[in-house]
């Protein structure tokens, strides 16, 4: 036995990983989501707080690396902001982002009717992160002129009467790295705006003292609050039947851990 744990071939292990990976995306088997007390109140703002047809700022900071975790939360929550009669500004502070996300933006507006210019508006990328946000506290027109088309903001319908934060109900952010952080320091507190985020697993905890300061609304962590997200609004995704294959992986890489801890210690004691 301990021969045989020795000369595994570690190709057999990525081909475990890859089955334990595949079929659960193909098979779409569900598992119990328990919805987060923290992904619950984000859905409960824009679900309840929020009148219809008041204005979200959704902010892309993500690019292709975190796509498969924010991707789906950010499609349940466009989803939700559309489904309640919300408007919404897109814009990031990731360039690369910005384009992967606009595809979702489009193809979502469009089987919702919703009309460009109207009901929602794409003001691209603009450098400069935390100049760009203190800027929009003044006059948003100062950083975006136009669109991300080239199209004047003046022209725009949605836009008429939006010049800076106070004509904004919510900020979204979507979050791969400390673009949040810069958010609630810089606009949260100096602005007043509230705010929630989605980020990635590995950012969620950088974010939480501010969730429990009260500072941000909510939190969306990880491809988990994804799902949660798409729980709480009945539309189950590409969150929901994620998770079965992320389970799964970590399941099958804790039982190779654990054989192979078993050969070194039998190897030991030899």
């Amino acid at each position: 036995m301990i021969e045989l744990l020795d000369k595994l071939d570690r190709r057999i292990i990525y081909l475990v990983i890859g089955i334990v990976v595949a079929y659960p995306l193909i098979v779409h088997p569900v598992m119990p989501i328990r919805v987060s007390e923290e992904v619950k109140r984000a859905y409960e703002f824009v679900e309840d707080s929020l009148p219809s047809g008041s204005v979200i700022l959704i902010s892309i900071d993500y690019d292709a690396a975190s796509e498969p975790e924010l991707t789906p939360m950010f499609r349940a929550v466009l989803t939700h902001a559309f489904r309640k009669g919300h408007k919404v500004i897109y814009m990031g502070h990731w360039a690369l982002g910005l384009p992967l996300a606009q595809k979702d933006l489009e193809e979502i507006a469009h089987r919702m009717g919703k009309t460009y210019g109207v009901d929602y508006v794409n003001l691209g990328y603009r450098p400069g992160f935390v100049t760009v946000m203190l800027a929009m506290g003044r006059e948003l027109r100062d950083i975006y002129s136009s669109d991300y088309q080239g199209i004047p903001i003046d022209s725009i319908p949605m836009m008429a009467n939006i010049h800076n934060y106070d004509q904004i109900d919510l900020i979204i952010g979507f979050e791969a790295g400390s673009t949040g952080e810069f958010w609630i320091q810089y606009v949260g507190s100096r602005f007043n705006k509230r705010m929630f985020f989605g980020t990635t697993g590995v950012v969620a905890p950088d974010l939480y003292p501010y969730y429990a300061s009260g500072q941000i609304l909510g939190l969306i962590g990880g491809l988990k609050g994804a799902a949660e997200y798409e729980t709480q609004i009945g539309h189950p995704a590409r969150g929901v039947f994620g998770m079965p294959a992320q389970s799964f992986a970590h399941l099958a890489i804790l039982i190779f851990i654990v054989i192979g801890n078993i050969g070194y210690i039998l190897r030991r004691r030899r």
